[in-house]
């Protein structure tokens, strides 16, 4: 994926902002898409004509994809596997889905849902769990079921933004009520009088963001590798402790008291909020585009007899209808028009970069989390002091 800090890929945005969600749609145009992903972006577009046709109360009777509906049994079920977060904006999303389903093909489709750390849940699909759908937290969680042989190479291009991302946000860093720290940046973690908690990104997916946010901060700056390892040691240094998961995480912070700050991510803080908990927080400037893959499990589906229901909810979560869920719970979209519709709600980041940036998760995960990598250095380091 393209750095969203590519200028010639972003535009402005009133009042200054620049938009990496434009960059998304202008992508689109420019790339060649699969025979797939082709189908998927039409099926796409007639779902979100078809969501504004359901709000006037017309039913068009006719299926998606032109195919006979009398082919299709009364009632289908379909599996959606997702991290934990994402619960409340599937809730509310789902029934439209469901009504959409109904009306266009005159079947019932039924949801069976699971919720959990994505670590966790991208484990039980390959170990057996027969999602139809995965919904991640991170795209290496994603390539690990299609290393596994669970989906087909390629299904990034196969959305309709063409990069397999339907919802994105942003680090953040937890403050204690009325930041007595005085925390502003990626650098306070590193003072001598601040510590802070993050989960192990050896065993959380998701706090790999939050390492990539610190080694970013100087390696996208103009910084060395040298100079960045040296950075994340120190803040890495100011951790008392490493959970095992972003959950196990937020616990030691606000159960346990323990860190004066907390890594986390602005869709959390903003869920957090809207069920009356107002965290302090600070957005830093340098920062990680946090990327939420969607999938189809190729294997399943096909086993299944669900891939037509499957693939049309995956192009339904790239409507505005559904992305206006997700931003209502915290989560950025990734499409121009809802975006420009929760601009308020989500400030511009002056440098975001992307893990593309990094050489892509498959150099992640080798140069920095493989046993041996540059964080095992790191950890080692911080045990000689």
């Amino acid at each position: 994926m393209t750095s969203p800090r590519n200028p010639k890929s972003l535009e402005a945005q009133p009042g200054g902002q620049r938009s990496f969600l434009a960059y998304l749609g202008q992508g689109l145009l420019e790339r060649s898409v699969s025979r797939r992903s082709a189908i998927l972006f039409a099926a796409g577009l007639g779902l979100s004509g078809a969501i504004a046709a359901c709000g006037g109360g017309t039913t068009t009777g006719t299926a998606p994809d032109g195919g006979d509906q009398a082919a299709r049994p009364d009632t289908i079920d379909v599996t959606l596997v997702s991290f934990a977060v994402t619960e409340a904006a599937y809730s509310n999303i789902i029934p439209l889905f469901v009504e959409y389903w109904r009306e266009e093909t005159g079947q019932t489709v039924r949801f069976d849902q699971s919720y959990g750390g994505s670590g966790s849940q991208t484990r039980a699909v390959i170990d057996g769990l027969e999602a139809d759908i995965v919904a991640l937290a991170i795209p290496a969680d994603t390539i690990q079921i299609q290393e596994a042989g669970l989906i087909e190479p390629g299904w990034e291009a196969e959305t309709p933004n063409g990069d397999g991302i339907v919802t994105s946000s942003v680090g953040v860093i937890v403050t204690r009520e009325g930041n007595p720290k005085n925390i502003q940046d990626w650098s306070d973690l590193t003072r001598d009088d601040v510590t802070f908690v993050t989960a192990n990104p050896k065993t959380s997916g998701g706090a790999r963001w939050n390492y990539l946010a610190l080694w970013g901060d100087v390696s996208e700056t103009g910084g060395t590798e040298e100079q960045a390892k040296a950075f994340v040691t120190d803040a890495f240094a100011n951790v008392p402790v490493l959970p095992k998961d972003a959950r196990e995480a937020t616990d030691v912070f606000f159960t346990q008291n323990q860190g004066d700050a907390l890594i986390n991510y602005e869709n959390e803080v903003l869920l957090a909020a809207q069920q009356g908990n107002e965290l302090p927080y600070v957005i830093p400037d340098n920062n990680i585009f946090i990327a939420n893959p969607i999938a189809v499990v190729d294997s399943y589906v096909d086993q299944r007899g669900t891939r037509e229901v499957a693939e049309a909810f995956v192009a339904f979560l790239f409507t505005p209808e559904a992305q206006r869920e997700f931003a209502k719970v915290g989560f950025r979209p990734v499409i121009p028009e809802v975006q420009q519709e929760f601009a308020d709600v989500f400030p511009e980041v002056p440098n975001l970069f992307t893990a593309e940036d990094f050489g892509g998760w498959g150099a992640i995960r080798e140069e920095h989390f493989a046993d041996g990598g540059i964080f095992d250095q790191i950890q080692t380091e911080i045990a000689r002091r």
